[in-house]
């Protein structure tokens, strides 16, 4: 496979490139916050947790309870109930009454959510409070089905489904968003030359010296006098204005997939590269040897008669077959590429190509380069 079609080039923004800011930094404290939950599903159809599922019969028995039905847990043997946790995450500045989805997963041994329904379910997030509860019709998108005898069918994955909109946000998370004197803006990929950059264009746009850098993947903005009480516009403001990001020079390969990644700013000594294989080629082929006719008896007494191969052929038309084997060599004459000094990602690639490696050839030749010191890049192995 050609070195092409075997790895990508990084996806990074080449220079003289801008980027919007928030494509490429968050608004510190402007986040999403995690949910969990246990609750009960019900209404499968025999496929919900077994009855020596001991944690799902307590929580049946006391949700009866709690309806004022009083069972006994040993009374209980039912199969179209399953116990299963619940997530969800509460996005930032939502407000009670909104609706989310949840993701629903079994913690039993259901065999599968399909055609159940959620019972009402809290949901709280790391503190203990509840935020939100979750009520309704699973979603799974999958199914599976099995015979008697073991084998069965499988699409996706049905012990894990979605209640769409049955997250009802009950709470919300008390903020001054419109209050504050400052922001804090951190970058996605921490580099001190990328900080910089981000520092003087927002300087610039806003006409004053409001940002400065904490280190090198954080800014601290001092919020003008003329956006007081108008935070939200300020922010939509240092969204909007665009940055060229510097990036590392970094190689990143993936020995499982065989996947290379080369960062456009990977450079290279000049160093010579020769690749060549060992093959080691071994065919069994059997020989068949076919007695005459009226084969006499053998003359060593054994019953049959010797060919001058020494091969034993057994009286009465008896077949015999023998192995062969050959084991041959062969090792590949691989040219010796030199490649230039400093060169760029493009001719790296027409120079690895014009060796006709293979994506996995590639990770070792590369391997090779940092450890004689020519690849002036991070690699990284996955």
């Amino acid at each position: 496979m050609p070195v092409l079609l075997a790895f990508m080039i990084c996806m990074c923004p080449r220079a003289g490139f801008p980027l919007r800011i928030k494509d490429i930094a968050e608004i510190e404290g402007v986040r999403g916050n995690k949910l969990i939950g246990y609750g009960l599903v019900v209404g499968l159809k025999g496929t919900g947790d077994k009855a020596g599922t001991s944690f799902t019969i307590q929580s049946l028995v006391n949700m009866l309870e709690r309806m004022g039905v009083s069972v006994r847990k040993k009374d209980v043997r039912v199969k179209n109930v399953a116990a299963v946790i619940v997530t969800a995450e509460l996005p930032p500045f939502s407000r009670a009454g909104t609706k989310l989805d949840a993701l629903v997963s079994s913690m039993g041994d259901a065999k599968s959510l399909k055609g159940g329904t959620l019972l009402f379910t809290p949901l709280s997030a790391p503190n203990g409070k509840v935020y939100a509860v979750a009520q309704g019709p699973i979603s799974t998108g999958g199914f599976a089905f099995s015979g008697a005898a073991g084998g069965g069918v499988q699409v996706n994955h049905p012990t894990v489904g979605r209640v769409v909109g049955g997250v009802l946000i009950e709470k919300e998370i008390p903020h001054h968003f419109n209050e504050k004197k400052e922001i804090t803006i951190a970058l996605h990929s921490p580099d001190f030359t990328t900080v910089s950059r981000l520092v003087a264009v927002i300087n610039r746009g806003l006409h004053e010296p409001v940002a400065k850098a904490l280190d090198a993947g954080t800014v601290k903005v001092r919020v003008p006098v003329a956006f007081q009480s108008r935070l939200s516009e300020l922010i939509a403001s240092i969204e909007r204005m665009d940055v060229v990001p510097d990036t590392s020079a970094k190689v990143v390969m993936d020995e499982r997939t065989g996947t290379v990644v080369i960062g456009e700013n990977v450079r290279i000594s000049r160093v010579a590269v020769s690749h060549g294989n060992l093959s080691i080629v071994i065919k069994e082929r059997p020989r068949v040897w076919q007695p005459k006719e009226f084969s006499p008896p053998a003359l060593d007494g054994g019953g049959g008669f010797t060919t001058k191969d020494g091969v034993t052929l057994a009286p009465g038309g008896q077949t015999v077959v023998t192995p062969d084997s050959e084991v041959r060599v062969e090792e590949e004459k691989a040219h010796l590429m030199l490649v230039p000094e400093s060169v760029s990602i493009g001719d790296l690639v027409r120079a690895l190509n014009a060796l006709g490696v293979s994506s996995r050839d590639l990770i070792a030749i590369l391997q090779a380069i940092k450890a004689a010191g020519a690849l002036h890049a991070d690699l990284q192995i996955i």
